[in-house]
């Protein structure tokens, strides 16, 4: 393969989806003590969720608690209960450049200001004949790392 304009740093963020997040929160939050950092809602995402963090500084990863607005629409972010992986990127633009140039396919939305406030796109959990790459029904978050974490992991 040729060389890659960029490089996967490490795991930003799981997303793990429950039909009720206050029941995910007595294991993360109360039992494994993560912290509670903020909470996104986003209809058009269908999502009501907690940002969890474990780590500080650059070796913070995120888990996200995610729980439907509304069970019976899509995307339905509590099936399957592990959602997505995040993954930090040094240059996400040149890096969803260079992998649709290549036959990965992503979801529609491009890239955008994710609920942490990091840009961010994802992976295609499916392939399909124009992009026959794609995450093989696992959804990825590609996320624009910031520079303190470009320095700390790259």
């Amino acid at each position: 393969m040729e060389n890659r304009p960029f490089k996967v740093l490490g795991v930003q963020q799981i997303a793990i989806g429950g039909p009720d997040k206050r029941r995910m929160q007595r294991l993360w939050v109360d039992m494994l003590g993560l912290t509670v950092m903020g909470s996104f809602q986003s209809a058009s995402e269908n999502v009501d969720e907690d940002i969890c963090a474990m780590g500080r500084g650059a070796h913070k990863v995120e888990v996200d608690l995610m729980q439907p607005l509304d069970p019976d629409k899509k995307p339905a972010v509590h099936i399957p209960p592990l959602n997505h992986v995040g993954l930090w990127i040094d240059d996400l633009s040149k890096t969803v450049k260079w992998l649709a140039a290549h036959g990965v396919r992503f979801t529609p939305g491009g890239i955008r200001k994710g609920a942490a406030g990091y840009d961010v796109c994802f992976l295609h959990p499916k392939a399909n004949d124009q992009f026959p790459i794609a995450g093989e029904g696992v959804l990825i978050e590609l996320v624009q790392a910031p520079p303190e974490v470009i320095a700390a992991l790259g």
